[in-house]
């Protein structure tokens, strides 16, 4: 399903993961204008998409009130309308909003040569390929609710190996430094 939105006024700009740590899948979920979309991502995703977002807070003026990291919660029933691929990141200081755009993972499935030269053909007659993209201002409150949650999410996983820093796991850990 391929869709454009825009939105200049979100409720919400969301984070979350489901399911138990080293088996968990991580989303963002936009709200706004009574629609909800959520899109597949990866935890590395989440966790730079906050490390960015930080960066431009900085330049932003500090917050009069606290903010509340409920408006970045994922809200349930999540389900999936993509896979992102392309984020795309930037500010808009007249209206001192963040711009933030998920685009859509494009998968080929080629088996063959002959498969790789007929979507090249097909991709260079079209000169773009058909994806979902949602494109989304944050207010500087919203990009702070966002950042904290997705640092709690991303925190909240399975506790790093002291030698190696790769992921514990209960059942134990191959330690590469250990061998």
């Amino acid at each position: 399903m391929t869709f454009y939105f825009e939105f200049e006024n979100a409720d919400a700009f969301a984070t979350g993961a489901i399911g138990r740590p080293g088996e968990r899948t991580f989303y963002l979920q936009v709200r706004a204008e009574g629609r909800t979309i959520s899109v597949k991502c990866e935890k590395q995703q989440v966790a730079e998409m906050a490390n960015y977002l930080r960066g431009m807070l900085n330049d932003m003026p500090e917050p009069a009130r606290a903010v509340e990291p409920g408006i970045a919660m994922l809200e349930s029933p999540v389900e999936q309308d993509f896979v992102l691929g392309t984020i795309g990141l930037g500010m808009d200081r007249a209206a001192m909003r963040m711009i933030v755009q998920l685009e859509e993972m494009v998968v080929v499935d080629i088996d063959d040569e002959e498969d790789l030269e007929d979507f090249l053909e097909e991709v260079e007659d079209d000169d773009e390929i058909a994806t979902s993209v949602v494109r989304v201002l944050l207010t500087p409150d919203q990009a702070r609710a966002f950042c904290d949650v997705a640092d709690m999410v991303v925190g909240s996983g399975r506790p790093p190996c002291r030698w190696c820093g790769g992921p514990l796991d209960p059942s134990g850990h191959a330690c590469p430094k250990m061998n």
